[in-house]
């Protein structure tokens, strides 16, 4: 009888050789290859990392970067955002770079020495790639100051899922983050899609449910999430993958911070603003938010949704656009 612990089996061998082919020749079509990275001054990309850019969307941004930073970053790819991690901590071993797969972890390292040539600020040394895989991360506890990944976890079933946070959590230092891109699904993927073993590893069936997504963060110990973006991902024609209709997936990246879950709820930022329009100079809530007259102050959603029994208070729609400074 074939039992779960061989599908499971199964399932991880696919992820790991297609990763192996991908790592020996580019494939243009997993995940988003075609996304160009953000710009920074003085940094040039090697046209390989380019074409191996395994992700779906960005895990740097300027806001979490400090130079006296440990950075992990779980599934290296070709090696793109290790570099780019690189490019603001600038020493030996301040980003550490984890992948179950030999041939990527080779192929990373070739492109991060070929970028040596050509950027004079980096060397090969600031990034310390070592063997390893989400589920059982070969870093000590409590040493890291943000965690990455692109476009990986949305390959693994709810248990697994489960275990790669709360690998992360364990890692993080308190009030650490964890920034990912992954994709995220409108409704629920039909099960001849999401038992599917390769099409999960290509990141196209695996995909879970906002409110699922933030849930399983949140049930890992991260009090606050910041949803930065949100967009078009791919779409399951109805054709080619037997629906019903066609489904558009999307895209978010978020950041989750090692903070305690607030006894009434994590608060989650989707975009969303509050303006106080009343006669006085400012509303105080005595709860934490001050709001001054007129001016919009982003807060999470938790938050919005007191406000809005406020009066004069108006209170904006998710723009799944936040990049921090909010009063919560």
């Amino acid at each position: 009888m074939y039992s779960t612990v061989d599908a499971k089996l199964n399932y991880h061998e696919t992820v790991r050789d297609l990763y192996r082919d991908a790592a020996t020749r580019p494939a243009d079509d997993l995940c988003c290859v075609a996304e160009k990275p953000r710009y920074l001054p003085g940094l040039v990309v090697p046209d390989i990392m380019h074409e191996m850019n395994y992700g779906c969307g960005s895990t740097v941004h300027l806001q979490d970067m400090r130079d006296d930073q440990r950075v992990l970053y779980v599934g290296v790819g070709g090696g793109l955002e290790l570099l780019q991690l690189a490019y603001f901590a600038r020493r030996p071993g301040a980003v550490i770079g984890v992948d179950p797969v030999a041939e990527m972890r080779d192929a990373a390292e070739k492109n991060l020495r070929l970028a040596a040539e050509s950027n004079s600020w980096f060397d090969p040394s600031f990034v310390d790639i070592r063997d390893g895989d989400a589920l059982n991360l070969p870093i000590e506890n409590g040493s890291i100051d943000i965690a990455a990944q692109n476009c990986l976890f949305n390959i693994f079933d709810a248990p697994d899922l489960a275990r790669a946070l709360s690998e992360i959590y364990r890692v993080l230092r308190q009030r650490g983050r964890l920034v990912m891109s992954d994709p995220i699904t409108p409704g629920v993927i039909p099960g001849h899609l999401s038992d599917d073993s390769r099409l999960r590893a290509m990141c196209l069936s695996g995909c879970l449910q906002l409110d699922e997504y933030l849930n399983f963060i949140v049930k890992a110990g991260f009090g606050a999430i910041e949803v930065r973006s949100r967009r078009p991902y791919r779409v399951l024609d109805a054709t080619t993958y037997e629906l019903s209709e066609d489904l558009l997936l999307e895209t978010i990246e978020v950041a989750a911070l090692r903070v305690p879950v607030p006894q009434d709820g994590p608060c989650i930022f989707t975009g969303r603003y509050a303006i106080y329009t009343g006669p006085e100079e400012c509303y105080d809530d005595n709860n934490g938010h001050v709001l001054r007259r007129n001016l919009p102050v982003a807060v999470c959603d938790k938050t919005c949704k007191m406000l809005q029994s406020v009066a004069h208070m108006a209170v904006t729609e998710s723009t799944w656009h936040y990049l921090g400074d909010g009063c919560c």
